[in-house]
């Protein structure tokens, strides 16, 4: 493989389906290094988690409610990561994106890489007739006053990681154990709920993508899981 920058400006895809926390983040840093180094594309990754509660770096423990039995009796597992923001929950039946992009080919500027992940998720649950907003002075959507998708991202010389969770089929009894990213007043909330029906996770993951590429003006590349592993593999035996 060649050791020269690649291109920027196309997106690879990929649906990894049903994940538990701690591969997609060691593949999330693995892709980080590459992007930083030019030897990978932009990348967006999207999964589904096992039962799992993360805690940002600007989190507070007290905000996990839950005891250890209650964790151990569901396997619901607890990661401290390097992400901002607060705790949040991420398990079945949530759409979780993790974009891995260069924000020097985009818009170097964090606040507004927030922003443009929200108007993602505004104009995605927009398809869905369901009107996402935004709260002033806090960061992810509403719909209906509760919130609906959380944000939380980590920017090391400009790549991102880690990035949003969007409650599509989500047991919201999950979010009953925690503080939601620290937010005391305001409940959570789901599309199912909002609109009464189950919601292909296939579905909202290509309504995502193609928000993602028109608010971030790329293009879609589709990559299986496996190729993209393959990728990643070869391309860190290779000599620098």
């Amino acid at each position: 493989m060649s050791t020269q920058t690649v291109a920027t400006k196309q997106i690879l895809v990929s649906h990894l389906g049903r994940t538990g926390y701690a591969d997609a983040w060691d593949l999330q840093h693995k892709l980080l290094d590459l992007r930083q180094r030019g030897r990978i594309e932009d990348v967006l990754l999207f999964t589904e988690h096992d039962h799992v509660y993360t805690i940002g770096k600007g989190g507070d423990d007290n905000h996990l409610l839950a005891s250890e039995e209650e964790l151990t009796k569901d396997g619901t597992e607890v990661f401290h990561i390097d992400r901002g923001g607060d705790i949040t929950y991420h398990g079945p039946g949530q759409v979780v994106g993790y974009p891995i992009v260069d924000l020097s080919q985009h818009t170097p500027d964090i606040h507004a890489y927030l922003r443009q992940l929200e108007e993602v998720l505004i104009a995605t649950l927009g398809t869905f007739g369901i009107q996402g907003t935004r709260e002033e002075g806090m960061t992810g959507v509403w719909a209906g006053g509760d919130k609906i998708a959380a944000i939380g991202v980590k920017v090391s010389r400009w790549v991102t990681m880690h990035g949003f969770a969007l409650n599509v089929n989500t047991d919201l009894q999950k979010f009953a154990r925690i503080i939601p990213c620290g937010i005391f007043h305001k409940g959570v909330t789901s599309m199912k709920q909002l609109l009464g029906r189950e919601i292909s996770l296939v579905e909202v993951g290509g309504k995502l993508t193609e928000s993602f590429v028109s608010v971030f003006g790329s293009s879609a590349v589709d990559i299986a899981p496996d190729a993209l592993l393959e990728r990643v593999k070869l391309v860190h035996v290779e000599p620098s």
